[in-house]
């Protein structure tokens, strides 16, 4: 199944639709997510961080509330990545994507395999289910780190340019 694109009217329709409001709070948030460059994920705290920095005056409970909501509706991607909590992303009417996650510098790339999903479909078909996602986390080790000599001599204080340059990104 393919969850169609959101745009503000759509999430208040829907929020209508179960008896819930649309909030200033969720508004921001889904326009955070809408404007987020394509591939980029961020975790409830940096998109609390984001939304501070915008000037919002936003707990980091209504965030996680916010996010867990969008979530059960669909209209974002719960993802587990390399550092140990959960990241969201658009959850946009398109190919179902995957990630390779580096665990030294969490370096993740995004991915399409049409025969992961294919197989997908089969196996639910199979069983009388429906696909409503299909997530397919790969655990790496970037090339940058296997140069470096991962994870023997590696220094304990080595950071990834990769890393580096996410850091000035956020």
């Amino acid at each position: 199944m393919l969850v169609p694109s959101y745009d503000v009217s759509a999430l208040k329709t829907e929020l209508n639709a179960k008896g819930w409001r649309l909030t200033p709070q969720r508004e921001k948030i889904l326009g955070t997510f809408l404007n987020l460059p394509k591939g980029e994920h961020l975790s409830a705290e940096d998109l609390h961080n984001e939304l501070l920095e915008q000037g919002e005056k936003i707990s980091l409970s209504t965030v996680y509330r916010s996010v867990k909501l969008m979530t059960r509706m669909g209209i974002l991607r719960e993802l587990e990545l390399a550092e140990g909590h959960k990241h969201y992303e658009l959850n946009q009417s398109q190919a179902h994507h995957h990630h390779l996650v580096c665990v030294q510098c969490n370096k993740t790339i995004e991915f399409e395999d049409v025969a992961i999903n294919k197989h997908s479909i089969a196996q639910c078909q199979q069983q009388g289910f429906e696909l409503l996602d299909c997530q397919l986390t790969i655990t790496t080790i970037c090339p940058e780190a296997r140069l470096m000599g991962w994870p023997s001599a590696l220094p304990h204080d080595w950071v990834c340019s990769r890393e580096k340059a996410q850091t000035h990104l956020h």
